[in-house]
């Protein structure tokens, strides 16, 4: 992280070791001010009274390293952030005024975005300041990673079981509040399907009527044409005498007939004026038989007029054509088979629902007796860690109970809310001493003991909680000697499996760490570029020794800190 302009910060760099960081100094050099800055990247309440006097703004950024594809990751991406080889960077601004603002991977952010990533990259356990497994959900979570396949198996059993019951209860509710509609939709079906059968289109009839329609309303002009056409062709028997195109065909053939033996050109000629003979007499003969046909029946045009009108009331409500209605008809007649079938279907779903229910409650039971059993061994393990940290009366227990609810599936006889990760509530529990009640772990325990019930609930949870960075502000509060030997070693503990940051006053503690940060104001009272340094080898040594006996060059202080970093060495 770079810290600028934040409290005693003047302007800071923090680089934090992937084990464990210790963070020291003396009483108001501005330790607290890495708490701070890493809340305010993580989207914590901005306070104008954080900026430096006579500075415009305060700003932190920080890189923090992240893997693709976590959800993160996809957050962020959602957000609009880049990764920077495959870092996310953060940001965030106060000014002086008190306004606030953010940016996550180069991108301005809502200040809530950093809040939801929060969760998912650091826990928190300070004086003041607790996030990650206070949050009951988180509780909940660990508890089941804790307990392994225990409650891993009957879990998976119980969300399937979940997400079939919650989807056969979304069809269900959707064709029961829809039945109103549904009814509807099925009587305007049946309406248009009656009013088709009725009529019995069928398909090409509106072309042919048309054609037909046609012909009938022209039957006199038809049948004139067709006459005189005859006529021109045949001759007319009214007028022996008249010239017709047969009469004359057959005489021009005639006329070459007699000489085509002298000319093959016009041998020819005259056999094709025999086949326009042949052809005439064909379209006369058609003539004739057309007008003859013909149909001037006025009742059958009326008749006629009447069927296309019935078909356009059919295609005006279902379709351009006959042919579209009749398609239209098919696709309701089987959207009506649906629509009748509703209430079958109800009585089937209702019958999977009650069984899903039932089963439901079968699973969720064997879910709490195996989050019990586990809850059990965790309180177990976290007691026996605070034995060792200071809280030798203090007991944790796990409270794991449900909510009534008429609506809720049935264990253990009575009907209980559920969730898509079973019917139980859990929340941890913390007596701090003999004849104390349980209490929540926020409400029955001071800042110092909560950090180091904290701590040793991340001990026994290591390997299993997501977050990769623990915070850790004053756990060491109100213990020295043995106990804080023993915080030491269980922080180093727990750096095994993720990054630890801890900001201490005690050098039984910063001997554990893997990386010691000094934070020393200058001559003015701030803390400036080279006011955080790394410590290693003899400054690491003066340190303790200043921690120790508040002189760096105190021989006896000198060796007991040699003798810690030793044993902290032979521990790792």
């Amino acid at each position: 992280m770079r810290i600028r302009s934040l409290g005693v910060i003047d302007d800071a760099v923090v680089e934090l070791s992937p084990g464990f960081t210790a963070v020291t100094g003396e009483t108001g050099a501005g330790k607290t001010m890495v708490v701070t800055s890493l809340g305010l990247l993580l989207g914590g309440r901005a306070d104008a009274a954080l900026v430096r006097i006579g500075a415009e703004k305060a700003v932190v950024e920080g890189r923090i390293t992240v893997s693709a594809g976590d959800s993160v990751v996809v957050r962020a991406e959602e957000a609009g952030a880049e990764l920077d080889d495959g870092a996310l960077l953060i940001s965030r601004t106060v000014s002086a005024e008190g306004r606030s603002r953010a940016h996550l991977g180069g991108r301005s952010v809502p200040v809530g975005v950093l809040a939801e990533l929060a969760d998912e990259l650091v826990a928190v356990h300070g004086q003041t300041d607790q996030q990650g497994l206070l949050k009951l959900n988180r509780q909940r979570q660990a508890l089941d990673r804790y307990a392994g396949d225990g409650v891993a198996v009957p879990l998976a059993k119980y969300t399937e079981a979940y997400r079939r019951l919650r989807a056969v209860t979304v069809e269900l509710d959707e064709i029961v509040t829809r039945a109103r509609e549904r009814a509807q939709e099925a009587d305007l079906l049946r309406f248009g399907l009656d009013e088709i059968a009725g009529v019995e289109p069928r398909a090409g009839e509106d072309v042919e009527l048309a054609e037909e329609a046609e012909r009938l309303g022209h039957a006199e002009a038809l049948s004139s044409a067709a006459t005189a056409a005859h006529a021109a062709l045949a001759g007319n028997p009214e007028d022996p005498e008249g010239i017709d195109a047969a009469t004359l065909v057959a005489g021009a053939q005639r006329a070459l007939e007699a000489v085509r033996s002298h000319d093959p050109a016009l041998s020819a000629l005259a056999d094709r004026l025999g086949e326009i003979g042949i052809l005439l007499g064909d379209v006369a003969g058609e003539l004739a038989g057309y007008a003859d046909d013909l149909d001037a029946d006025p009742l059958r045009l009326s008749a006629v007029e009447e069927r296309r009108a019935a078909l356009t009331a059919l295609t005006r409500k279902y379709g351009e054509d006959v042919a579209a209605v009749i398609t239209w008809a098919e696709q309701s007649a089987a959207r009506l088979t649906e629509l009748d079938g509703d209430d079958t279907r109800i009585d089937e779903l209702t019958a999977e629902r009650d069984a899903l229910r039932a089963e439901l409650g079968g699973l969720a039971q064997a879910l709490t007796d195996a989050r019990t059993e586990a809850a059990e061994r965790f309180a177990a393990a976290v007691t026996a860690e605070l034995a060792s940290l200071a809280m030798p009366h203090a007991r944790v227990s796990f409270a794991i109970r449900q909510t009534e609810d008429p609506e809720g599936v049935e264990v253990d006889g009575r009907p209980v809310a559920y969730g898509p990760a079973g019917v139980d509530e859990v929340e941890l529990l913390l007596a701090p001493h003999p004849g104390a009640p349980p209490r929540p772990i926020a409400k029955g325990a001071s800042g110092g003991e909560l950090s180091r019930v904290m701590l040793a609930v991340e001990v026994v949870f290591a390997g299993t909680d997501p977050v990769p960075t623990y915070l850790f502000d004053e756990v060491d509060a109100g213990v020295g000697g043995k106990a804080a030997v023993e915080i030491g070693r269980r922080l180093a503990r727990l750096a095994k499996t993720a990054q630890v940051v801890v900001v201490t006053h005690l050098p039984q503690v910063a001997a554990f760490a893997d990386r010691q940060l000094l934070v020393e104001k200058t001559n003015d009272g701030s803390v400036t570029r080279s006011g955080v340094k790394v410590l290693e080898g003899e400054e690491r040594v003066r340190e303790l020794s200043r921690m120790l006996a508040g002189q760096e060059d105190s021989e006896t202080a000198r060796a007991h800190a040699e003798e810690l970093l030793a044993t902290a060495r032979a521990d790792a």
